[in-house]
């Protein structure tokens, strides 16, 4: 019983009906001017042949028949093509038709059952042919609850059919579908493009905290401890700076990218990976201001990830860093003597990274042991994509 009676407690039942009944009004207003049906009618068929049609529909359903669903199958774009035109023609026509059915039910189905009720009295009800000549009996009490019981019916089931027909006459069309999709797959790589971001500087932030940390420690030197808290607070500070910078993303989707570091700010990677204890030999070549803005962006955060493996797997080792602006490419290798806690090739969420960041550029990236050294070389072509 409780499952049968649900519908009645649901705010759905109740919006669907009034988006059932807001078509009856204009044509009960008509028929006080004119008792032809047929008049307003012929007009559902060109007034769905207007594009703007289609998105006031889409906007009413997902209000009235769907609104406590989050992705509900109903568009809310104009018609781009005839056939979105005929099909908001044909849903017009299906929405009035389920309008009459719905204004006929609701307004006699609840006067027959009072009707019944007042022949049960003894009284005589004018009006309703079904029961005009019936002689007063109480046995018509019996009947009361049953025009309520098929209007229950009626206007859950008429509810139900409308919300269907919506989803198959106002539904997205392979093209809106096809960019839905193109937005979510979109979405997700932005996603995953912070989520690497994250990884990166913060990864890197706490990579050099720790190993600075360790090294104080060891030292016992009051001075050494001193700078190696300078480096841990400006590392920290850089770090809450990206932090920042990607919640301010998430907050604002389309804040801009240009406040995102290149590698004209790799000195800074550099000179904490030495304050970090490493020997960082640097080579620059090329002029790194013709480096397109995100393939900059993109080989400043391999060289982080880079550096930053050095600095958690071997330690305070020398590093070799190699950039170079090449005709259209950028090559970018950072080597460092390879010691037993160095992960495995393709092991590694970092090394992951590196490589699907050189892929989405259309370059490519190698990461594991090579001649004693561990490797991380990257290429990038300068004619990537004008954003990322």
């Amino acid at each position: 019983m409780a499952t049968v009676l649900r519908p009645l407690l649901r705010g759905t039942t109740y919006t669907r009906l009034l988006h059932l009944w807001v078509p009856a009004l204009p044509f009960s207003v008509w028929m006080f001017i004119h008792p032809s049906l047929w008049v307003p009618a012929l007009v559902l068929v060109p007034l769905g042949l207007v594009p703007a049609v289609r998105r006031g529909e889409g906007v009413q359903a997902r209000l009235l028949l769907t609104p406590s669903e989050r992705e509900p199958g109903i568009s809310e774009e104009p018609s781009a093509t005839w056939r979105d035109r005929l099909r908001t023609a044909l849903w017009l026509a299906v929405r009035v038709a389920l309008a009459g059915v719905t204004t006929v039910a609701t307004v006699w189905l609840p006067l027959l059952a009072y009707s019944a009720g007042e022949v049960a009295a003894g009284g005589t009800p004018e009006g309703v042919p079904v029961l005009e000549d019936a002689r007063p009996h109480w046995a018509y009490a019996l009947l009361v609850p049953l025009p309520l019981i098929v209007l229950y019916a009626v206007v859950v089931g008429l509810g139900e059919l409308v919300t269907a027909a919506a989803r198959r006459l106002l539904g997205p069309s392979p093209a809106e579908r096809l960019a839905a999709l193109e937005a979510r797959t979109e979405q997700l790589l932005e996603r995953t493009r912070i989520a690497r971001e994250l990884h990166d500087s913060i990864g890197h932030a706490l990579t050099v905290a720790v190993v600075q940390a360790g090294a104080a420690r060891a030292a016992g030197d009051p001075g050494f401890t001193d700078r190696a808290l300078d480096a841990i607070e400006e590392t920290g500070r850089a770090a809450l700076e990206d932090l920042e910078r990607v919640l301010g993303i998430l907050r604002e989707p389309e804040t801009p990218v240009s406040g995102r570091p290149t590698l004209a700010d790799a000195g800074r990677l550099l000179e904490s990976a030495r304050a970090s204890g490493a020997k960082v030999d640097a080579e620059v070549t090329g002029p790194l201001d013709t480096v397109p803005g995100p393939v900059s962006r993109e080989g400043y955060r391999i060289l982080q990830e880079s550096l930053t493996n050095a600095l958690r797997h071997a330690g305070t080792v020398p590093v070799r860093v190699r950039i170079r602006v090449d005709g259209g490419t950028l090559l970018l290798e950072v080597r460092n003597p390879l010691t037993e806690d160095v992960p495995g090739p393709g092991r590694g969420s970092g090394l992951r990274g590196i490589r699907e960041r050189a892929a989405l550029l259309g370059g490519r990236a190698r990461t594991g042991p090579d001649e004693g050294d561990w490797t991380v070389r990257a290429e990038l072509p300068l004619s990537g994509p004008e954003s990322c």
